[in-house]
This record gives structure tokens, C-alpha cells and sequence, in this order.
């Protein structure tokens, strides 16, 4: 086995963090970096940081298939379409 295969093991055997969990720590990470400073927009700014690399990975999990993909992402397929376009990602 490789390092990559053991943490993956090891991933799935321990207790799964929630998704929740890992953005809530980005966003007091990205607030805190702000340094008082303050920001507009900043659920067009999380939904838009959350999407690209969303979308990116579920197709490359679905080897590119964006019907597939839509129907994990339990959005409809011209959406998908739409939003990587959008994102500069076809």
C-alpha cells in the first residue's frame, strides 16, 4: 500500500467530519483575514468559492459526465451547463 491508500483507509475508519464543520472554519479563517476590514456580497462571494470547486470535483468524479454529475449534484443538467460556463470551467 501507499501513503495515499493508507489515509484513505484511514479516513474511513475514523469519525467523518461534516462538511459544515470544514466550511465554518474557512469562513471564520477568510473573516479573520479580512482584519476588520469589510466585505459586500459575501454570500455571492462564499456560494460562487463553494460552486467552482463543487462542480470541478463531482465531474471529475463522473470522468466528465455532466448528466452525471447533475444527478449527483441533484441540480438539472442545463444548470450545470450554465454555471460552468459561468465559471469558465467547460
Amino acid at each position: 500500500m501507499n501513503a495515499a491508500t493508507d489515509r484513505n483507509e484511514a479516513s474511513r475508519s475514523g469519525p467523518r467530519v461534516p462538511l459544515r464543520d470544514h466550511v465554518a472554519t474557512s469562513i471564520r479563517r477568510y473573516l479573520g483575514d479580512l482584519n476588520g476590514s469589510g466585505t459586500e456580497n459575501l454570500y455571492e462571494i462564499a456560494l460562487r468559492e463553494l460552486e467552482i470547486p463543487l462542480f470541478a470535483e463531482v465531474l471529475q468524479h463522473c470522468d466528465g459526465n455532466q448528466s452525471r454529475a447533475a444527478s449527483m449534484l441533484g441540480i438539472h443538467r442545463a444548470t450545470l451547463r450554465k454555471k460552468l460556463r459561468e465559471y469558465g470551467l467547460e
